[in-house]
């Protein structure tokens, strides 16, 4: 039985140019756990947010959206605020009250549930999640995980049929993500709940999901299986962009099968386990030492923090303790570590926007102190922070960049050209006549970086850059960030995103306990761990224990391929 049904559905958004939902149809089953990927752009966003009526956004509509055979449309107000569930992608916007138990009770006071109810469901649910240690706990307290594991929580209390999540991963450290996406599976699995799943980060979501929706400029391309879907995506010429999205087992197997592996032999994996069962059996231990130097960088320090203590309140715990660190010119250096850590005050206290209590603070060799602050942001110092939304005044992102170039004083023709260099680099050409709020999170977030890139820095201050992006988009960043370094731009990145990290880092270190632990290039600091490693690393370490991205694993594969080539001649 179909649970939602969506019928030659057409939608643009007021004063757009043509729609962003384009004759789009889907049946959804009961029960089914459907994740929806796409460019970032295709529609997705829009799709979530017109099927949970509250959220519905302005524009012309055509087309049906029909749930268990009502319209949305007609849909009963609360019936739709129970029964249809929404997890947006920034937990921040979606917690209301101070407290974690008044969150979970406050969608249940607004429907009118009497005490005795409210008290037993938001109890089942904070045990049901392993809220109940933190139940007590302030809202503003909580780790990026905590915090979307709350929203879920509050979704749940109210008992739906339909849960819709956009993106819920893309703020959450790699362990948080995997407990997310675990638990989704077993609300999914357990329940009986129909899960439908915007994601960018296809590794984890991939096999577990039913059917995946493959979205391409407001239409379904293909709606299938998780491998059926890698494999028609994979046949595509030219190769299309989400091709790089596919779970790294799965692009792996497709490059082995460009440089002649039989692949009609088998079926391709889609996990890690399915990866590396594949890779023992085929191929054996290769020791070789990836060429990546483990020296520091040669050049003057752009950056250095010495015994740095940072705290929020005068008498709260300290955020950063006796934290010291040297970042040189011209490097590509990415900052890890889990939800809460102290990243993004890392950040602040870098920018001057959280003052550090004790320690000193260095830019090109002068003191933080001795620069004006008009001197330190042009040409020296800018930041782009995890919420591109901060980043934007006007009703159109083409505005922001003209205010911008103004601050540089740059002549009208000299703004347009560079406008349009840097739009054009990002691919963002399309979107500068448009509202900041509305383009997806993956095209803000490049129009973000866009307009501090007409500053001309020469310390980038990046904090979760490749939020919302999808794999196409990160590879246009990460290839432009390069070149950007390569031309003498210090790059400090701050993420949760390790796969970005391994390809563009020159070099990696961990926050934890409130210092920062270990400092190494990308194979010294990725290749010996658990978690906070790459899929490619976890499923060939046991042959390949130096691989810790694709490439360099069917770089290996091959080799032995053509060696046993020439050994069989």
């Amino acid at each position: 039985m179909d649970i939602l049904q969506i019928e030659d559905l057409t939608f643009t958004y007021p004063q757009a140019d043509k729609p962003v939902l384009n004759h789009f149809s889907l049946n959804v089953k009961q029960g089914d756990f459907i994740v929806l990927c796409g460019v970032s752009g295709c529609g997705k966003t829009t799709l979530l947010r017109l099927i949970k009526k509250q959220l519905a956004p302005n524009g012309n509509t055509e087309g049906t959206i029909f749930y268990r055979g009502t319209p949305i449309s007609e849909l009963d107000l609360k019936r739709s605020a129970c029964e249809i569930g929404f997890v947006r992608q920034d937990p921040d916007l979606q917690i209301v009250t101070d407290r974690v138990w008044h969150e979970l009770a406050f969608g249940l006071e607004n429907m009118g549930f009497d005490t005795q109810t409210i008290r037993r469901r938001v109890g089942e649910m904070a045990c049901f999640f392993g809220i109940d240690n933190w139940f007590r706990k302030r809202t503003d307290a909580l780790s990026g995980g905590q915090k979307q594991l709350l929203n879920l929580a509050s979704v749940m209390v109210m008992q739906p049929e339909l849960l819709l999540l956009d993106e819920p991963t893309s703020q959450l450290d790699p362990i948080a993500a995997a407990d997310f996406i675990a638990t989704l599976q077993k609300l999914n699995r357990e329940l009986g709940l129909t899960v439908i799943l915007v994601e960018h980060r296809l590794e984890e979501v991939f096999s577990i999901a039913d059917k995946v929706c493959l979205m391409e400029q407001g239409r379904v391309l293909f709606y299938d299986s998780p491998g059926q879907v890698g494999s028609l995506l994979t046949q595509t010429s030219p190769a299309h962009p989400m091709t790089g999205s596919l779970p790294s087992a799965a692009r792996i197997f497709n490059g082995l099968c460009a440089g002649g592996w039989p692949s009609g032999a088998e079926e391709c994996p889609l996990t890690v386990r399915d990866g590396r069962f594949f890779l023992s059996g085929h191929f054996h231990s290769d020791t070789a030492v990836t060429n990546r130097s483990d020296d520091l960088p040669k050049g003057n320090p752009a950056a250095e923090l010495s015994a740095v203590w940072f705290r929020y309140d005068k008498d709260g715990p300290d955020i950063l303790e006796d934290l010291s660190l040297t970042i040189y010119e011209g490097e590509f250096f990415a900052l890890l570590g889990g939800n809460g850590s102290g990243k993004s005050t890392l950040i602040n206290v870098l920018t001057g926007i959280s003052k550090a209590y004790h320690g000193s603070i260095r830019f090109f060799g002068r003191p933080m102190k001795s620069y004006r602050k008009a001197e330190l942001f042009l040409q020296n110092l800018a930041v782009l922070p995890q919420n591109p939304h901060f980043m934007f005044i006007h009703d159109r992102i083409r505005e922001d960049y003209e205010q911008m170039c103004e601050t540089m004083q740059l002549s009208q023709q000299e703004a347009a050209k560079e406008i349009a260099r840097v739009s054009e680099l990002l691919q963002i050409s399309s979107i500068l006549d448009s509202h900041p709020y509305d383009v997806s999170g993956g095209e803000l977030q490049r129009a973000a970086l866009g307009k501090i890139l007409l500053l001309k820095p020469r310390l980038l201050l990046l904090d979760e850059p490749t939020k919302g992006m999808d794999a196409h988009a990160k590879s246009v960043l990460g290839r432009h960030l390069q070149q950007m370094q390569q031309h003498g731009v210090t790059i400090f990145l701050v993420t949760h995103d390790v796969e970005f990290a391994a390809y563009y880092a020159t070099r990696c270190g961990l926050l934890f306990d409130r210092q920062i632990t270990s400092i190494g290039n990308p194979v010294t600091f990725f290749a010996d761990n658990n978690f906070y490693t790459t899929a490619a690393n976890r499923m060939a370490r046991r042959l390949f224990p130096q691989a810790i991205t694709c490439e360099d694993v069917i770089k290996r594969c091959r080799a032995q391929m053509h060696t046993t080539k020439k050994e069989s001649l």
